[in-house]
């Protein structure tokens, strides 16, 4: 139910630019508010910054006429049209957000997230800055108190029953371990890689740099060995020692938690052992790609069904969340049915932009299913 709860929540925020900048340059008017070039262009540089057609290299400005560009040209169109007609409908209805009502959805947030390290991992991940994601939180938040002005959501434990009867393969679950570990990275390969690229081992023959890999491996075992002793002599230890020892940087920070996992979830050998032991329990060293494990299993879970009154919380937030996205897009779809929205530039035109897309696939057969399929 954590993927659920996850996917309501992303599904209800909003990824929207914010901020609107004066340019004389109006491509859109909405009820007389214009929508400008310049604001276009920096949601479109803000939507293509951390894509999968960015870190191609892929510059879509030297092609503004391509399907890619014209496919995320009508997603930002759409997207800015949407934000400006809530900011209107927000600002109409004299809907306040506080400070202290954004600290708090952020506190949220990073609960929901794990910690605070996590958080600021996640942001750093997605090139994105703190004050940048409070600000459009902020936005977010004024969003949600329209929704709840709109319509009082309540989700009853009858109707989260309903869900859970009709959707039980969704609680199923394989066998699953709760584990922590501590790894001492030693990945023969990447040792060797090291190793060779160092100037002062140039001259060294491939039987010198294979007595070096092995020196370097034993070097790392002892290490893991000592670490062992020392969790096995007070077991008590084992999450300080993951903290200050583990190189597994992520678990480490959780004192080498893992949480649960499957069979599937990890590579064999370290499941094989971690499947083998009984709670409260520490391995010997385990060997895998990634280097030498010290795992510490502290429950088990047998395969079954998640019982309801464990998941009732977690189905009652995302089937609340989910009538909040409903009630959102229908709202949406009333204020443009309502708006007086004028392209000043025609090429801005969602339906000129889905004619070009629908064009640009017809011309290339690779873009258009039916034309693949026709050929086939």
């Amino acid at each position: 139910m954590k993927t659920l709860k996850t996917l309501a929540s992303l599904a209800l925020l909003a990824t929207l630019v914010t901020g609107c900048v004066s340019d004389k340059n109006t491509i859109i008017t909405i009820n007389d508010e214009p929508i400008t070039q310049t604001e276009f262009q920096k949601a479109f540089d803000a939507v293509t910054k951390n894509s999968m057609v960015a870190q191609m290299g892929v510059d879509l400005k030297n092609d503004p006429n391509s399907f890619i560009y014209l496919m995320l040209k009508d997603r930002v169109v759409n997207e800015l049209i949407v934000k400006n007609l809530l900011d209107q409908d927000i600002k109409s209805k004299k809907i306040k957000v506080s400070s202290e009502d954004v600290d708090k959805e952020l506190r949220n947030i990073i609960d929901q997230v794990g910690s605070k390290e996590k958080f600021n991992e996640i942001l750093k991940q997605n090139g994105i800055t703190a004050n940048q994601f409070k600000s459009d939180l902020e936005e977010e938040v004024k969003i949600k108190k329209l929704v709840d002005e709109l319509k009082v959501v309540n989700i009853s434990d009858k109707d989260a029953e309903k869900f859970y009867k009709t959707n039980i393969d969704k609680f199923k679950h394989p066998e699953r371990v709760k584990a922590s570990h501590i790894l001492v990275a030693a990945n023969k390969d990447e040792i060797r890689a090291i190793i060779t690229a160092d100037a002062a081992n140039k001259n060294l023959t491939p039987a010198q740099i294979d007595e070096k890999v092995k020196a370097d491996l034993a070097q790392k075992y002892d290490k893991a060995k000592k670490l062992l002793d020392e969790v096995k002599k007070d077991p008590t230890m084992f999450a300080k020692v993951a903290k200050d020892n583990s190189d597994d940087v992520a678990s480490a920070k959780q004192g080498g938690d893992l949480g649960y996992f499957t069979k599937e979830q990890m590579v064999d050998e370290f499941s094989k052992v971690a499947f083998s032991q009984k709670p409260s329990t520490i391995s010997e060293i385990v060997v895998t790609p990634f280097g030498y494990h010290i795992i510490m299993v502290t429950d088990r879970q047998e395969a079954g069904v998640e019982s309801f009154d464990k998941v009732k919380e977690d189905i009652k937030t995302f089937l609340s969340q989910q009538e909040k996205v409903n009630i959102l897009q229908k709202h949406v779809d009333k204020l443009k049915n309502e708006a007086t929205i004028i392209f000043n530039d025609p090429s801005y035109n969602p339906e000129t932009i889905q004619k070009q897309i629908k064009e640009k696939a017809a011309k290339e057969p690779a873009l258009n299913p039916e034309n693949k399929s026709a050929k086939d």
